[in-house]
């Protein structure tokens, strides 16, 4: 990220996530890439402006049931200024819209990342740490 204060918050809470479950982001070049070195198994969700719009709650419930059912891994897939192919979304089995406005691709990044804890932390009944 070419932001350090962003990257800092992200950071962060990806930290934070690590404690319940491993976390993994990672920066490609182009959008192939995005899905070339995925694992077997990998549920892919394409953020793009045409998902669905979760709340909370509902990013919560879609965490947990992938993990009842035993999902190996999940990608979450942001795409850069121009967003995400659209044969890249095409291979996600779901689309996600982090909000009806147009977020630059960094700060999604920290808002994903910072849901990811939330949810994992709700999950194991911890309080939010802020």
């Amino acid at each position: 990220m070419r932001d350090r204060r962003l990257e800092s918050v992200c950071q962060e809470y990806v930290e934070r996530a690590r404690r319940h479950l491993p976390v993994v982001i990672e920066e490609v070049e182009s959008d192939p890439d995005l899905l070339r070195n995925l694992p077997a198994g990998t549920e892919v969700v394409a953020l793009e402006p045409g998902g669905d719009c979760w709340t909370t709650a509902e990013f919560i419930k879609y965490l947990e049931q992938r993990m009842v059912q035993g999902t190996r891994a999940i990608a979450f897939l942001i795409g850069g200024a121009e967003g995400l192919t659209p044969a890249t979304v095409k291979a996600a089995k779901r689309r996600l819209s982090l909000s009806p406005l147009t977020l630059p691709h960094r700060l999604a990044r920290v808002i994903l990342c910072e849901q990811i804890y939330r949810a994992l932390s709700a999950l194991r009944g911890e309080p939010y740490n802020k």
